[in-house]
């Protein structure tokens, strides 16, 4: 359950987190430099490398502090979490070493390389729900079942006093000033740690937390004044795709913290890509959150003359994931641009606008013949000079007569169009949707029948990002007087997803006006 006790004072904390067990299984990880970001950035970067825990995670800091404050007798009864990945791994190891009875519950659509690892540090895995949410529930009911200690991947004193031993070795190991620590947020364990223990013996170094623009629990419950539900989060940073920080924990960082920076998924994926360059280790996307939020606070301008820290908070990524990562990455370092360009449908044309680009690299060139004057197509190309040269291309190719969308930032166009640019058609009461639905085997044929028989399906893409989840764009003809019960019908479903029937870019490649 959620932290309810009485509220620790910031001195309390401090020595928790000076006495906390952790190093019976968690290690002293290195602070290193990055030079190649530090030299791109001109600031000094250093990377705490919280991925080579032996679980490949921070998370175990927190897990084995709590099951270490824990009395022989409560230790004897076994514990319980419920989590989809790190925080598994690490009360499982820690358990491990207690050697007491740990079982995890995981949501049913985990990725089966997750269970196995926790399975393989000898916990009981209980599968069950197909959401975060579904596996907590249950978990507490059998916590309270079968007497089991619930040890909570956030909202407890003793695993945040677990986690704020990460700044405890930052200060230590950096001799230089360190003007700002940049920190994952998801359920808020970690940055409220941290920040405990540096305001208290550095208060003039700032502790900045960074959230995924899909998943922004904690800034929704600052703006609230109190935690609050999402009804949706993203699941690409699935690590702190957290729908309700903990109470505890929104205290501490409402008090704390000094800011709260916000990244795109793109921004992510090119955070993975710059710590790969300096390291030659693969993040998983919740732990390049904090570089990505480093990053994006220098491009608003905030220089600094003591060095930056990002934690690299964990690596536990599926490998499969990679091809959408660096598919990503380029969008997000603003290294590629994607234009939809109308040309005239004439012999030479193509020439013409090739000559237009000038001598730039095509990353991509889709095309296919239509009847009309007109021709359109899709163009990827390589950047250099970043979003200040993909604005100089636009107004060069539209200077030449061409009509042009810079679709750089579309989602729809990134995940489906760019694959789909084949021809338009007249779909009489077309609706063109995107979902996203948690993948495992038989997954889209479960989605397929989910939506059912009652709708004619016109048009259809699927893409599978890895074996966490899938995407699928979906043209669905639905009448005027049956939208209504359509959208009850999507509610229903429980997938997230968007309508895109006014995308242009839909319009411009699939749609043509039905008459």
């Amino acid at each position: 359950m959620r932290y309810h006790g009485p509220m620790a004072s910031t001195d309390d904390y401090l020595k928790e987190i000076l006495r906390a067990r952790v190093y019976d299984v968690a290690v002293e990880t290195p602070l290193e430099e990055a030079p190649r970001l530090s030299a791109r950035l001109d600031q000094r970067v250093l990377l705490k490398r919280e991925d080579l825990q032996p679980v490949f995670s921070f998370k175990l800091r927190g897990a084995h502090n709590k099951l270490a404050r824990l009395s022989a007798a409560e230790r004897a009864r076994g514990v319980i979490c419920s989590s989809a990945g790190n925080h598994a791994q690490g009360m499982a190891l820690s358990a491990q070493r207690f050697g007491v009875r740990a079982v995890v519950v995981m949501p049913a659509l985990t990725a089966e390389i997750k269970v196995r690892a926790v399975r393989a540090l000898g916990a009981e895995v209980i599968l069950h729900g197909n959401t975060y949410d579904d596996a907590y529930a249950h978990a507490l009911a059998l916590a309270e079942r079968e007497g089991l200690g619930f040890v909570h991947p956030f909202d407890d004193p003793a695993v945040i006093a677990g986690q704020g031993t990460v700044a405890m070795e930052i200060l230590r190991q950096c001799r230089d000033p360190v003007d700002a620590i940049f920190v994952p947020v998801g359920g808020g364990g970690l940055a409220s740690g941290i920040a405990l223990y540096v305001k208290a013996l550095h208060p003039q170094v700032r502790v900045i937390g960074v959230e995924a623009e899909e998943s922004p629990s904690m800034q929704q419950a600052l703006a609230a004044g109190g935690p609050v539900t999402l009804g949706h989060v993203g699941i690409f940073a699935d690590g702190v795709a957290v729908r309700r920080v903990g109470d505890e924990t929104f205290r501490i960082c409402r008090e704390l913290l000094d800011g709260l920076v916000l990244v795109s998924t793109d921004e992510i994926c090119a955070a993975i890509q710059d710590i790969f360059e300096d390291t030659r280790s693969i993040m998983e996307p919740a732990g390049a959150l904090a570089v990505a939020g480093l990053k994006r606070h220098v491009a608003a301008g905030h220089r600094s003359a003591g060095a930056l820290v990002a934690i690299n908070s964990g690596a536990n990524l599926n490998f499969d994931r990679l091809r959408h990562i660096t598919e990503r990455a380029a969008f997000g370092e603003q290294r590629e641009a994607l234009f939809a360009v109308e040309i005239p449908e004439v012999p030479g044309s193509f020439l013409a606008f090739c000559r237009a680009i000038g001598s730039r690299s095509v990353t991509e060139f889709n095309y296919r013949y239509g009847d009309g004057a007109r021709a359109r197509i899709f163009v990827g190309l390589e950047l250099r000079g970043g979003a200040a040269e993909r604005a100089q291309i636009a107004g060069r190719l539209e200077a030449a007569g061409y009509g042009v969308l810079d679709m750089s930032g579309d989602e729809m166009a990134t995940l489906h169009i760019r694959h789909m640019v084949g021809g338009q058609a007249a779909i009489a009461d077309e609706r063109l949707c995107r979902f996203e639905f948690p993948e495992r085997p038989g997954a889209l044929l479960d989605f397929l029948e989910a939506i059912g028989t009652r709708w004619n399906i016109s048009l259809f893409h699927y893409r599978n990002h890895g074996s966490d989840f899938g995407r699928v764009l979906a043209g669905v003809q639905v009448p005027e007087a049956g939208l209504a019960d359509f959208h009850r019908h999507l509610a229903e479903l429980g997938y997230p997803w968007w309508d895109e029937s006014a995308n242009p870019a839909y319009r411009m490649f699939l749609a043509l006006p039905v008459r």
